[in-house]
C-alpha cells in the first residue's frame, strides 16, 4: 500500500515538473512603447500598445508580460520604457526586465497612408528577429484591424484577405470598411447603349407615317446621365438610388425622352448589381380603331360615332399628341474598375403588354475621395 501511494505521488510530481517545464518552454516578451504620430479613433480608450497585447494573446507559444507586472518592475527599478527604439535601449530594458522577447514598432501616418511596422528583438543575442510592415489606407477608425492583420503576417498565421483589401487597396470597390462617414461611391456619369423594340411596338414602328407609325428601325441609340445616390454601406453590399434621364432615337432623327427611377444593390466584392423601378417616356399617341374592311389602323378624331363592329383603343401614333408612356424596368450588369475609372454596364428590360423592349447600356465616371476627418 506504502509503496503504492508512494508511486502515485512521484507520478504527480513528475507530471508537475513536465508541466512547469513546458510553461517555461514558452518565451516571455514584453511590449513596449509603440512610435506613434497620429491620433486615431477607436471609440474606446485604449492605446496602441493595448491593441498589440489583445493580438498578442491570440498567439499561442509565446507568454506575454502582464502590462501592470511590467509598470510595477519599471517603477521599482526605475526603468524608462517610453521612447526607447534602438536595440541597444530595447536590449537593456529586456534584461531588466527579465524577458525573452521585447516588440516594440511604430504606427505612422504618411499622406493619406498609414504604415504600421513591429520589430521583435532577441534579448539574448540584442538581434531583431522578426520585422514586418504592412501599408494600409488612412482610415484611423480601423486601426485595431491594421494591428490585427500585421501580427497575424508577423507570425505566419491566417489573415482575411478581403479584409486587408478593403483597408490597402485604394481602388477597391467601397464598403463600410474602406468606405466610412465622408468617404462616398460617386458614379454620377454619362450612359450610352442600344434600345431594342420587338412584337407590336417594333411593327408600329415600322409603318409608314401615313399610317401613323414612324418609319424607324427597331434598335436605337440611347444617351443620358445617371444621378447615383448611395443610402446604405454595410457588409457586402451597398444600396443605390438611381435617376436616369435619357434621349433615346437621336441616330434615326427622333427625339424621345425618357426619366427612370431605380432602386438597387451592388456587391462591393465584385461589382454585380441589379436595380428596378419605374420608366417614364414622352409618345405620341391617338385614340382610334381597326378598319375591318381595309385593315388600317384609322384615327378616331372628328368622328361623331365608330362603325359597328370596331373597339376604340389608344396606340403609339406619329400623328398624335404627346402623352406620358410609363414602363417597369428591371436592370442587372457589373462595373469593372481600372484605377480610379469606373466602367459601369448594364442590360435591362422593359415588359410591356404590346411588346418587349430590352437593351444594354454602358458609362463611365471617377469617383470623387474626400479626406476622412478623424
Amino acid at each position: 500500500m506504502k509503496n503504492s501511494i508512494l508511486l502515485l505521488a512521484v507520478f504527480a510530481l513528475a507530471m508537475f515538473s513536465f508541466g512547469l517545464n513546458a510553461q517555461s518552454s514558452r518565451p516571455l516578451l514584453a511590449v513596449t512603447d509603440i512610435d506613434v504620430n497620429d491620433t486615431f479613433a477607436n471609440g474606446a480608450n485604449y492605446s496602441i500598445e493595448d491593441f498589440v497585447m489583445i493580438e498578442l494573446s491570440k498567439i499561442d507559444g509565446i507568454e506575454l508580460l502582464d502590462r501592470y507586472d511590467m509598470d510595477f518592475l519599471a517603477k521599482r527599478d526605475q526603468i524608462e520604457i517610453n521612447g526607447c527604439f534602438s536595440k541597444i535601449c530595447l536590449r537593456e530594458i529586456g534584461k531588466s526586465l527579465k524577458v525573452d522577447k521585447i516588440l516594440t514598432g511604430s504606427v505612422l501616418t504618411v499622406g493619406e497612408n498609414i504604415i504600421v511596422n513591429f520589430r521583435i528583438l532577441d534579448v539574448a543575442s540584442g538581434s531583431i528577429e522578426k520585422n514586418h510592415t504592412v501599408e494600409f489606407l488612412k482610415l484611423n477608425a480601423e486601426i485595431k484591424s491594421m494591428i490585427g492583420i500585421t501580427i497575424q503576417e508577423m507570425f505566419e498565421l491566417p489573415v482575411d484577405e478581403e479584409l486587408k483589401k478593403k483597408l490597402s487597396v485604394r481602388n477597391d470597390f467601397e464598403g463600410s470598411v474602406n468606405n466610412p462617414y465622408q468617404l462616398r461611391l460617386r458614379s454620377d456619369g454619362p450612359r450610352m447603349g442600344l434600345t431594342v423594340f420587338q412584337g407590336e411596338l417594333a411593327d408600329r414602328l415600322a409603318e409608314s407615317k401615313a399610317d401613323g407609325g414612324f418609319e424607324a428601325h427597331p434598335v436605337m441609340f440611347q444617351f443620358g446621365y445617371q444621378f447615383e445616390k448611395q443610402y446604405l454601406n454595410e457588409g457586402n453590399f451597398q444600396a443605390l438610388f438611381e435617376f436616369i434621364p435619357m434621349i433615346t432615337g437621336l441616330d434615326q432623327g427622333f427625339v424621345i425622352p425618357s426619366i427612370t427611377i431605380m432602386n438597387g444593390l451592388r456587391n462591393n466584392k465584385n461589382g454585380w448589381e441589379f436595380a428596378f423601378g419605374p420608366t417614364f417616356s414622352l409618345v405620341t399617341m391617338s385614340n382610334g380603331y381597326y378598319d375591318l374592311e381595309t385593315e388600317h389602323w384609322t384615327l378616331s378624331a372628328g368622328l361623331d360615332s365608330l362603325p359597328a363592329g370596331v373597339t376604340e383603343i389608344k396606340r403609339v401614333d406619329s400623328r398624335g399628341d404627346v402623352k406620358i408612356q410609363p414602363g417597369f424596368v428591371f436592370a442587372a450588369g457589373k462595373t469593372f474598375k481600372s484605377g480610379k475609372l469606373n466602367i459601369p454596364v448594364n442590360a435591362y428590360v422593359i415588359p410591356n403588354n404590346k411588346g418587349l423592349r430590352f437593351g444594354v447600356s454602358m458609362g463611365f465616371n471617377a469617383r470623387d475621395r474626400y479626406m476622412y476627418a478623424n
